[in-house]
């Protein structure tokens, strides 16, 4: 039963093929110190090659639905409709929830008047932080999650680690379906646009494994660029401006190569040898991918 000091949070997560990782998601949120009987999980399969029942089915807290149209924000649309909260919570399968992340959330949430969303911090962790791997190094310093960053500099919190309520969701609309990557972007500007006060939950942690190989990292770096543009498409931007935009994505990162090679976490010559050259390599499939898209018609990638 729902009240006003403890209200009933929905929480939800999409997946596809991603078992491993859901079970340690899913067993955090079975020890939360709030309340059990105070909050839901909605598991939403995207179509997985997987079984996620075999991981959902050992907790009796978590409702599994499927959604076989491939995209995260679909995904999360679908737990949303099905949610029966106030107040909604979004991580991700792989995301690994401190144990006081829904208190910490919804507490953050309640904390002030006309709060539209709480982005909460996200910690990426390499499987051993003392010795990562070139690839989790890399993740960790170039691609992480700096959330008080997103809020102050975009007006938007990563879908990872987020809580907003459910009559903020009616009023500004659900995620953009179309997009397999930024529609966390697009729906926090949204909330913005409509006067909603945005809020860093530093108390609201989860943590995020680093991504470990070449692979992972390719396969992010295309859905991220799939993402932009097909926000960009979305704007009825004209030919000539995009070609414009495409002319500016290939200006070389020479400020952030700078930033970065100061980095004390780069502890050494090699490592920062190693830094550049994943960041080079990825910046070539950043433009093979852009261009594909934008020259041959392609069609965006959600992996």
């Amino acid at each position: 039963m729902e009240s006003k000091s403890t209200p009933f949070v929905s929480v939800i997560i999409p997946v596809f093929n991603d078992n491993h990782y859901l079970g340690i998601c899913l067993s955090s949120l079975a020890s939360q110190t709030y309340p059990s009987e105070h909050y839901e999980v909605i598991v939403v399969d995207n179509n997985s090659d997987e079984d996620v029942r075999t991981v959902t089915s050992r907790f009796d807290f978590v409702t599994l639905l499927r959604e076989p149209i491939p995209g995260s924000y679909i995904a999360r649309n679908r737990g949303v409709k099905a949610s029966k909260a106030g107040i909604i919570a979004f991580t991700d399968a792989d995301c690994i929830p401190a144990k006081d992340w829904i208190e910490q959330g919804v507490a953050a949430l309640c904390s002030e008047e006309n709060v539209g969303l709480v982005a909460g911090h996200i910690d990426l962790f390499a499987k051993d932080n003392n010795k990562p791997n070139p690839f989790e190094l890399y993740e960790t310093i170039a691609l992480s999650f700096p959330q008080d960053q997103f809020l102050a500099n975009d007006r938007f919190g990563v879908t990872a680690n987020l809580f907003t309520f459910k009559h903020v969701l009616d009023r500004v609309g659900l995620f953009d379906e179309t997009l397999k990557s930024g529609g966390d972007r697009d729906w926090g500007q949204r909330v913005y646009a409509a006067d909603y006060r945005q809020i860093y939950g530093e108390q609201a942690c989860v943590k995020h494994p680093a991504r470990d190989s070449w692979e992972s990292l390719r396969k992010r770096s295309v859905r991220i660029v799939g993402g932009k543009f097909d926000l960009l498409k979305s704007g009825e931007i004209s030919d000539l401006d995009l070609l414009k935009d495409f002319i500016l994505f290939l200006k070389p990162p020479f400020r952030f190569f700078f930033r970065v090679w100061q980095d004390s976490r780069l502890k050494n010559f090699y490592q920062k040898f190693q830094f550049t050259l994943i960041m080079l390599r990825l910046r070539w499939v950043a433009i093979q991918e852009r261009f594909f898209l934008q020259f041959r018609e392609g069609v965006s990638k959600r992996s």
